[in-house]
């Protein structure tokens, strides 16, 4: 593998911008080490350290850095689909039919390209642990600490299920940023405010849950501007390139935007928690009335605004950094198993407290003396033990080459049903977990009771659609090493 990874990082091309790989693996990387540091394991069941102690709160304004990946994601996301519209073939446009037929095979080819990376490593995860699952509540478990694992497992796969909504909502919500630019982060920061206006002052029921899709895709939307450098702090027009500002006046002018996203955000973050109803914690807190999280708030928003203008402060000395050689290697190679660590990483937690159970190793209360003395081993463990599954699973997370044929003329909406599946599934199984699953156990999405197969049924049913629709795709400039 170091051979491998030293030959694509020798291979980098000069208009890469590395420092868009480095925020995706830190975000992810911020992300695994976060929930690792917030469970508060007993005999007894799993807590949250924050919910704990209330005072270590305010941290979360540091370390939720979910709006930095999905900000990353956009920008991704924007040179690829270009990418693959200016590789349609020759003549595509010769009217608007033909121009219309090509969008929208590059659309199905686009899907296929995202979801591949997003879905292979997602479904051997699923598939591994349903079979565990399965056979846990056939030999009668399923109780105490498993019970609560197969719960746990599949939450952070929301975050793959939003993810999969912003790649299916690229294309007109490019096209949307290319005529109105920072009109439609605009629009789509107004309607999550309409929202939570709606939500706390008029108390309008469900309305909140709308929020899913404008507070991230305002974040995504970010991303856009990055790509065609309207944040200001050098990044390309669309190309990629990651030369940095000049120094001087030049690049003082620079930084102006993302001083007034960082400041403004952090101002307004600040006013919204200070004056309500929104909550300090900027993850979900057990018991909360309220969350910024579930379903995302104004508050959130304002948070991301805060992060990404804080990131782009920072883009000049990480692109520095990035130049030497060794620290661009270790980049590539963390993004080379990036989504299989992050699938893994409850997995391998929550066997490590297992394994101390097992063993009647004492645990600790949270927050004692004792508890923090034992948290250096334990976030070592389940380091080891995550590396030890990247290196089982890390192959799925490689995508499979691309067909020599093109997507065929009315392959788009083939393909956009197979997404709508694929984001329904995944948003599903994170709600309900693989426990009961004998006993038939549901959960509601969208007022509709989803089981642990049936969500399975649609994931892997959407992604065959996907592919199907989108063979032949032309590998585009994913951002991604």
């Amino acid at each position: 593998m170091g051979s491998a990874v030293r030959v694509l990082a020798e291979a980098t091309p000069a208009t890469r911008d590395r420092y868009v790989d480095l925020l995706r693996v830190g975000s992810l990387a911020v992300v695994v080490l976060g929930h690792w540091m917030m469970a508060a394991v007993t005999p007894d069941g799993v807590g949250n350290l924050l919910a704990v102690v209330p005072a270590l709160q305010p941290l979360t304004w540091l370390l939720q850095v979910m709006p930095v990946f999905f900000f990353v994601g956009g920008f991704s996301h924007a040179l690829s689909y270009r990418s693959l519209l200016r590789k349609r073939p020759e003549g595509s446009a010769d009217s608007d039919t033909a121009t219309s037929a090509s969008a929208d095979s590059v659309y199905a080819a686009f899907l296929r390209a995202r979801l591949q990376r997003l879905l292979r490593p997602t479904m051997v995860f699923v598939l591994v642990w349903g079979v565990v699952a399965l056979l846990v509540q056939l030999l009668g478990g399923g109780g105490g600490l498993t019970g609560v694992t197969l719960r746990l497992v599949t939450q952070p796969l929301w975050f793959i299920g939003i993810y999969l909504a912003m790649v299916a909502f690229t294309p007109p919500l490019l096209r949307l940023h290319e005529r109105y630019g920072w009109g439609a982060f605009a629009g789509l920061a107004g309607a999550a405010a309409a929202v939570d206006v709606l939500r706390f002052a008029a108390g309008v029921p469900y309305v909140e849950f709308l929020n899913f899709a404008f507070v991230w895709l305002a974040v995504h939307q970010l991303g856009f501007l990055r790509a065609d450098g309207r944040l200001g702090t050098g990044a390309g027009t669309g190309s990629g390139t990651g030369s940095t500002p000049s120094t001087g006046l030049g690049a003082l002018r620079s930084l102006r935007v993302p001083a007034l996203l960082a400041g403004g955000g952090l101002i307004g973050a600040v006013v919204l928690v200070a004056a309500g109803p929104y909550p300090l914690s900027m993850v979900g807190m057990p018991g909360e009335k309220v969350s910024n999280m579930a379903p995302p708030t104004l508050a959130l928003l304002a948070h991301g605004l805060w992060l990404v203008g804080a990131v782009e402060l920072l883009r000049a000395p990480a692109a520095r950094l990035l130049a030497r050689p060794r620290a661009w290697r270790t980049v590539v190679a963390a993004n080379g198993v990036a989504m299989t660590a992050f699938l893994w990483h409850l997995t391998a937690m929550l066997g490590v407290y297992g394994a101390l159970l097992a063993l009647d190793v004492p645990l600790p209360e949270p927050t004692t003396a004792a508890w923090w003395a034992q948290t250096p081993l334990r976030l070592a463990a389940a380091a080891a033990l995550t590396a030890a599954l990247v290196a089982a699973f890390r192959t799925f997370e490689h995508p499979a080459p691309p067909s020599a044929t093109t997507p065929a003329p009315g392959s788009g909406p083939l393909a956009a049903l197979g997404a709508t599946l694929c984001l329904l599934g995944v948003l599903g199984l994170s709600m309900v977990g693989l426990g009961g699953l004998l006993e038939g156990r549901t959960a509601l999405l969208i007022a509709i009771p989803v089981s642990a197969p049936a969500a399975v049924a649609m994931t892997l049913g959407g992604w065959l659609l996907v592919e199907r629709a989108g063979r032949g795709a032309v590998r585009g400039s994913d951002q991604r090493p």
